[in-house]
């Protein structure tokens, strides 16, 4: 239940609550409130689309049809491709244009052109990468002419939209920038449409942060220490995707019913790179950077991720193949994705789509969803495509084997609204752009760096350069539209071939019965063997750490009716890295969502059992914490003598590991949680990791001043965003746990103590503390009274408007923004609120949408987005849908044309 209410059910409240919000925002602007100006009703109301009579467009060739039902959601008809796709562009353009112009900036690193001088240096950074240069050079040299056809009219249809329509008729966020200045709507391109591709691609791009971190840890933690804080995928425990199926050594391709040999051993060891030692201030200086970097997706770290799971119809009620797929990405408003229904009147060889399903607001077709013929889904692979090189640079150059090469530079100029232009210059190596360029902190960096042997004279110190698959051109625009053309497995596994970046497991299902699994994506092969595996930083001037081209697409892991009747992604290893001849990653998400959706649906199948849509839906809502079934029957066995903390602690009993929202043993047992990692793990990493701002007493060695001031303790205060600080508290953490619980005396039990706590020395003392300050901690926060804890009060989510909404004046925030609400599930839950415990109980990713497909019988499919079909504020679609995405309710999907025509509330007709 949300605590604060948002969407009152009745239409008539609906409405008039609208209009409320709409009296107190021209309120406060005519009160003078914020920047001086004034918002009319009109200006509000003046950018909410059309969704009924007829408008003409002069970029059409045919008449087109737009029906909306009762959510807003459009169903698209039109008699050919370009028109199918021009109207996308319009109808796209009518409900979300403001976010698809903030993305375009974002992309192309143009941000302080609307917000100002405060994203010049993120714009820098932005422009370093070059997302917008490699997306033009995709479009220019790599992409089929099709592709470029349906891009150019869905452009069309964008800017048929805009034409005539000044700034603040598009949308309110306009009227206030207005304020600080003036501002032109620049016509779409296909290309801002790529671009966006690539955004998607740097929020899903792996473990460039676990590289990062894995680096900084060694300031302070031992080589053992940091292997114990990444141990190795538990293949034992948590079953890969693909459970059988080896590369067969005669055709070179991957075969799902080959037993791999015993020389199918994984390329790549678990050794360091040279050079690793005393990097950490240029790395510091990078994670600080890519924390100012939006993130449009989520938190980049080991709980991003997604649930899919596909079931063949021989195991459900129906007959035929049930498909669900929930990804996990950052809550934001409007949401990520735009339901969609893209209809051909009569498919054929010139029009060929009958598509429904999550589009994004910017780009044509749809990401995810089913035709008539087949459905889809996506998760994250999770395969490491980032590599981080320490580069030897001079004024010259930078060195590879022992020679100079000269950089390769552009010169760029950032505009920025309100003030003066800022010039930068892009340096890149062979391996990629110069990321440590974008600090003032890195302008000498490396000069007092402790390398080892291997690396060359220091001369004027180290560099860092990023190579990453997406800064190459590549064809996942292709693969879109292929997708969603699709009428069998060979048609889907073509399609996925070029789904280069990001890398994603798909997962199929078709009317044939079948369902199947592909892993495609560009994946680096590394050669050096026990050397490197990708988790450290490389030494740029040894060439040998290059990378030595990419998996064969034919070699990739991919499965097609297993006998066990069910196949589920959930972020977990792709295959036994033991049995499969390359290294996909040492990264994976450790597999507690994928191993508890597999247990479901056993013990579902049992003695004969059959899924239906309802098990489906049902186990998506599923909260068990998994780490709680390790840690809570030890919490009970503590002898606790403080009434208070015993009071707590007896919340515990008979509790049954479920996360729902009014649960106080929920809340409890998460606090519990936090300060055990805290505790045990937070308080021992370095500065650079710890949450920004919460400060510690470290000893340091200093033997230069008087000797009673010698090996003293000084604060220390964190530098990390409390979103992506450690310890996270996810599934690697209940990796890094499970073993230690055996240890009774393991070192990382061991703490200093303070003038209010004794120092610890064992399992049951450290838990003990942690039991404590959670105790305390919640009294806090929840109040004294422990009968009226909730886990919903503390684990909230609050839906921002991504510019305005997080950044602008507090009275616009309140105004733009919505919730908050009080949610269940959790970290590694299968519906994983993820929340991040070094930075507190809020919310910071969701399952973005949910969706349940019953293939073949589509009008029986179900889904649900997170927020609503409109990017207006004060339009009743824009969030809608929120109040029942909160209590694990899904819309009827309606796909057929009788089932869209019975659900229709509203159409538009689009004429030349």
């Amino acid at each position: 239940m949300p605590s604060n209410t948002t969407a009152p059910p009745a239409k008539k409240k609906k409405g008039r609550r609208a209009r409320l919000i709409v009296l107190v925002l021209v309120l406060a602007l005519v009160a003078g409130v914020g920047y001086g100006g004034y918002w009319g009703v009109s200006t509000v109301r003046g950018s909410f689309p059309q969704t009924t009579g007829t408008i003409r467009l002069d970029a059409l060739t045919g008449p087109v049809e737009v029906k909306r039902d009762a959510n807003g959601v459009p169903q698209i008809y039109a008699d050919n491709e370009a028109d199918l796709f021009r109207a996308q562009g319009y109808v796209q353009a009518q409900d979300r244009f403001y976010e698809m112009d903030v993305r375009r900036h974002t992309t192309a690193g143009r941000l302080s052109e609307m917000f100002g001088k405060s994203q010049v240096d993120t714009d820098a950074f932005l422009r370093t990468l070059g997302w917008r240069k490699v997306a033009q050079e995709e479009y220019d040299k790599v992409l089929s002419a099709e592709t470029k056809k349906n891009l150019q009219a869905y452009s069309e249809g964008v800017n048929a939209y805009l034409k005539d329509r000044d700034p603040a008729d598009v949308s309110v966020e306009y009227a206030a920038l207005a304020f600080t200045g003036d501002y032109t709507i620049e016509p779409w391109t296909p290309v801002d449409s790529v671009a966006w591709l690539k955004a998607m691609a740097w929020d899903l791009r792996g473990n460039m942060q676990d590289e990062i971190d894995r680096s900084l840890m060694t300031s302070r933690l031992k080589p053992q220490q940091i292997k114990d804080l990444y141990p190795g995928y538990p293949y034992d425990l948590h079953q890969p995707i693909v459970d059988r199926g080896a590369v067969d050594k005669v055709t070179g391709k991957f075969d799902p019913e080959a037993q791999p040999k015993g020389d199918d051993t994984t390329s790549g060891g678990t050794g360091t790179s040279g050079g690793q030692n005393g990097i950490q201030s240029q790395l510091a200086a990078l994670s600080d950077a890519l924390d100012e970097i939006p993130a449009l997706l989520g938190p980049n770290g080991n709980g991003i991720g997604s649930n899919s799971w596909v079931v063949s119809g021989n195991f459900t009620t129906s007959g035929k193949p049930l498909l669900a797929n929930d990804p996990h990405l950052a809550p934001m408003l409007p949401s990520l994705w735009y339901q969609m229904g893209l209809h051909c009147r009569s498919v054929s060889a010139n029009c060929r789509y009958d598509v429904a399903g999550y589009t994004f607001s910017g780009m044509p077709g749809v990401i995810i969803g089913h035709n008539n013929s087949i459905a889809w889904g996506f998760t994250n692979l999770g395969a490491d495509v980032t590599d981080l090189y320490l580069e030897k640079i001079g004024t010259d150059g930078y060195v590879v084997d022992g020679k100079t090469k000269p950089f390769v530079t552009r010169d760029e100029v950032i505009k920025v609204a309100g003030g003066d232009d800022r010039p930068i210059t892009i340096r890149s190596t062979e391996h990629g752009p110069l990321v440590s360029d974008r600090s003032t902190e890195l302008e000498r960096v490396g000069q007092t760096a402790p390398v080892g042997n291997a690396a060359p004279d220091r001369g004027t110190g180290y560099g860092v350069s990023l190579r990453w698959t997406a800064l190459q051109p590549g064809k996942s625009m292709d693969a879109v539209f292929a997708l969603n053309r699709a009428k069998d497995f060979a048609g889907f596994r073509a399609a996925a071939k070029d789904f280069e970046v990001p890398s994603q497991n798909l997962i199929y299902a078709d009317t044939a019965g079948n369902i199947g699994y592909q892993a495609p994506g560009k994946i680096p092969v590394r050669t050096k063997g026990a050397a490197y595996d990708g988790t450290l930083p490389a030494p740029g001037w040894d060439s040998s750490y290059d990378w030595k081209g990419y998996i064969p697409y034919a070699e990739l892991p991919y499965e097609y009716n297993p006998k066990r009747g069910y196949i589920v992604t959930a972020n977990q290893s792709v295959i036994d890295e033991k049995k499969y001849p390359y290294l996909l990653t040492r990264d994976w998400g450790y597999g507690s969502r994928s191993q508890r959706i597999n247990d479901l649906i056993e013990s579902k199948l049992k003695d004969g059992g059959k899924i239906s849509p309802d098990d489906m839906q049902s186990l998506q809502m599923d909260n068990r914490s998994e780490i709680a079934t390790l840690l809570n029957p030890l919490l009970l066995k503590i002898d606790i003598s403080d009434p208070q903390v015993r009071e707590a602690q007896k919340l515990l009993e008979g509790w049954d590991y479920t996360q729902e929202p009014d649960s106080a043993a929920a809340a409890y047992f998460n606090a519990v949680w936090r300060n055990v990692l805290k505790l045990a793990f937070g308080n021992k990493l370095p500065k650079e990791l710890r949450v920004e701002g919460e400060c510690i007493n470290v000893r340091v060695a200093d033997t230069t001043g008087p000797v009673d001031e010698q090996n003293k303790l000084v604060p220390e205060c964190g530098e990390r965003d409390p979103d992506t600080a450690q310890p996270d508290g996810g599934d690697r953490w209940y990796e890094v746990v499970r073993p230690l619980l055996k240890q009774e005396k393991s070192e990382w039990w061991n703490t200093p103590g303070d003038r209010l706590n004794a120092a610890t020395e064992t399992r049951d003392q450290l838990l003990a503390q942690a039991m404590k300050d959670a105790r305390w901690e919640l009294t806090a926060k929840l109040g004294k009274d422990v009968s009226t804890w909730s886990w919903g009060r503390l684990h909230q989510l609050t839906l921002k408007n991504q510019t305005l909404g997080t950044a602008g004046p507090g009275f616009v925030q309140s105004l733009l923004n919505r919730g908050p609400w009080n949610l269940g599930g959790g970290e590694a839950a299968v519906d994983a609120t993820g929340w991040n415990a070094a930075g507190g109980y809020d919310v910071i990713w969701v399952p973005s949408m949910r969706m349940v497909v019953n293939v073949g019988d589509w009008d029986k499919s179900r889904w649900i987005n997170l927020s609503g079909a409109s990017g207006h504020a004060f339009d009743s679609h824009y969030t809608d849908q929120t109040e029942k995405w909160v209590k694990g309710e899904l819309l009827d999907w309606s796909y057929g044309q009788a089932a869209v025509e019975a659900t229709t509330r509203d159409t538009l007709k689009l004429e030349p």
